[in-house]
C-alpha cells in the first residue's frame, strides 16, 4: 500500500478494504484472546461440580450429593494452574453453601462439608503450584537436552557429495531426547566418510562416550587417508578412556571413488544394501570384529570389505534399536522386509515410511535408542542436474527432477 501511495495511484478503494481488514483484525484478536481464556479455564472440573449440584437438585439428597463437590478442585489440579483450582473451589463452596440451605442441612454437617472442601482446595491448589514448577523444570531440560543433542549430532542435510541423504532418530528417554546412538557423515578429503554406532549402556555416561567417538571420528576423518586408520584411532581413544566393560558397536563407511564403497564393521548390524534393481541383501563382514573398546581383550582386528557401489544403489545403516524393537506379540521388527515395502528414490521417504512403521510396531513408543541412516547414489545426470539447475539444460527432453533440498532431521 505504501508504493501504491508513492507511485500516485488511485486511493478510493483503500477505505472499504482497509475497513475489511480492520474488522478482519479485530475478529482475529477476539479469536485469539477466547483461545487464552479458554486454555486457562476449568471446563470439566466445573461440568463435574456442575453435575453434582443438578444431582443434588433433582434428588433433593442434601448430604449425599454435597462432598462430592471436592472433586471439582481435586481435578483442576491436574490440568489447570493455582488460579483455576482456587476458582474452582470458590464457586463449588458457594454451591454447597446454596445447597445446604435449601436442603435443610444442619449448621454442624455442613460446616464440616465446607471444612474438608476448603482443605482440598488449598492442598490441590498446593499440588498444582508444584505440577507447574515441575514442568517448567522439565521444559528447561529438554531444551538443554535438544541443544546438546544438535551439538552430538548434528543435522544431515539431504545431500552430501554426490550422495542423497535421510535420517531418523529416536531416544528411548522421550523426556531427554538423546541417548547413546550416534551417527555421522561428513565430506572429506578423501571422499565422504560416515558412521552409525550405539553405545552399550544408557544415560549420560553414553551419551559422553558418544560424544568422544564422533568427536575422534570427525578429527581422523579429515586427517586419514585409509579408514582402518580412522578407526584404529577411534580404538585407541576408548581403550585410554572407558572402563573395561564399556564398549561401542559400529558401522564405518567411505566412499574414496567412484562406484566403490568401503565398509569396517566392529561388531555391529550388518548394513543392508539395496541395489539399483530393488534386491536387498545384508552386508555381513567377511572377517568379524570385536566392537570398539574391546580388541585389546581379544586380539581380533577389523577388516576393510571394499563393495560395487553404483548409481541407483542405496545403504542403510541402522543400530539394534531398530531390529530389537518388539510388538505386543514379542515379535521383532522385520527391518529388511519393511525396506523392501517402502524403498524408494527419496531417503526422507523411505525413512519416513519405515519410522512410522517401526512405532506401530512397537505401539507408539521405543524402549531402546533408535537411528536409521540411509545414502543413495543417484544418476550422474541428477546430480549435474542438481547442481546447474533445470534451466542450464536448455531444451531437449525432460531432466530427472531435482533432488529435494529439504533437510532431514533426527
Amino acid at each position: 500500500m505504501s508504493q501504491a501511495r508513492n507511485h500516485g495511484v488511485d486511493h478510493r478503494p483503500v477505505g472499504p478494504f482497509r475497513n475489511r481488514v480492520a474488522g478482519a483484525g479485530a475478529s482475529a484478536r477476539r479469536r485469539a484472546v477466547a483461545a487464552q481464556l479458554s486454555v486457562g479455564t476449568p471446563v470439566l472440573p466445573v461440568l463435574v461440580v456442575a453435575l453434582v449440584v443438578s444431582a443434588d437438585l433433582a434428588g433433593g439428597a442434601g448430604m449425599v450429593w454435597l462432598p462430592l463437590l471436592v472433586a471439582g478442585p481435586a481435578l483442576a489440579a491436574t490440568t489447570n494452574g493455582p488460579r483455576g483450582v482456587l476458582s474452582v473451589g470458590f464457586l463449588a463452596a458457594a454451591l454447597g453453601v446454596a445447597l445446604g440451605i435449601r436442603d435443610g442441612v444442619p449448621g454442624r454437617e455442613l460446616i464440616a462439608v465446607l471444612s474438608a472442601l476448603v482443605a482440598v482446595t488449598l492442598a490441590s491448589g498446593l499440588a498444582s503450584a508444584l505440577r507447574g514448577r515441575r514442568e517448567r523444570v522439565l521444559a528447561a531440560v529438554r531444551s538443554v537436552a535438544e541443544t546438546a543433542q544438535h551439538a552430538l549430532l548434528r543435522p544431515v542435510p539431504s545431500t552430501v557429495g554426490p550422495f542423497q541423504v535421510a535420517v531418523r532418530y529416536s531416544a528411548a528417554a522421550a523426556e531427554a531426547r538423546i541417548g547413546g546412538d550416534l551417527y555421522a557423515l561428513i565430506p572429506t578429503p578423501h571422499g565422504v566418510r560416515l558412521i552409525v554406532g550405539d553405545v552399550r549402556g544408557k544415560g549420560l555416561p553414553a551419551v559422553g562416550t558418544a560424544a568422544l567417538v564422533l568427536g575422534v571420528f570427525r578429527e581422523a576423518a579429515h586427517d586419514e587417508a585409509d579408514l582402518l586408520a580412522v578407526v584404529d584411532r577411534i580404538e585407541r581413544s576408548l581403550a585410554r578412556n572407558l572402563g573395561h566393560d564399556d564398549f561401542v558397536t559400529a558401522v564405518v563407511a567411505g566412499y574414496p571413488r567412484a562406484g566403490h564403497l568401503e565398509v569396517v564393521n566392529c561388531g555391529h548390524n550388518p548394513p543392508l544394501l539395496v541395489s539399483a534393481s530393488g534386491s536387498i541383501s545384508a552386508v555381513e563382514p567377511a572377517h568379524p570384529a570385536p566392537p570398539l573398546g574391546l580388541r585389546a581383550l581379544t586380539g581380533h582386528t577389523p577388516a576393510l570389505q571394499v563393495l560395487p557401489f553404483a548409481d541407483g544403489d542405496q545403504l542403510l545403516l541402522y543400530t539394534d534399536g531398530v531390529t530389537e524393537a518388539r510388538d505386543g506379540g514379542r515379535a521383532f521388527y522385520p527391518l529388511a522386509e519393511g525396506l523392501e515395502r517402502h524403498v524408494s528414490h527419496e531417503p526422507s521417504h523411505t525413512l519416513g515410511a519405515l519410522h512410522d512403521e517401526l512405532l506401530a510396531h512397537v505401539g507408539g513408543r521405543l524402549h531402546d535408542d533408535a537411528a536409521l541412516l540411509l545414502i543413495r547414489k543417484p544418476a550422474a545426470r541428477l546430480a549435474e542436474a542438481e547442481s546447474s539447475g533445470a534451466g542450464a539444460l536448455g531444451p531437449g527432453p525432460a531432466a530427472p527432477a531435482p533432488v529435494s533440498e529439504a533437510k532431514c532431521c533426527p
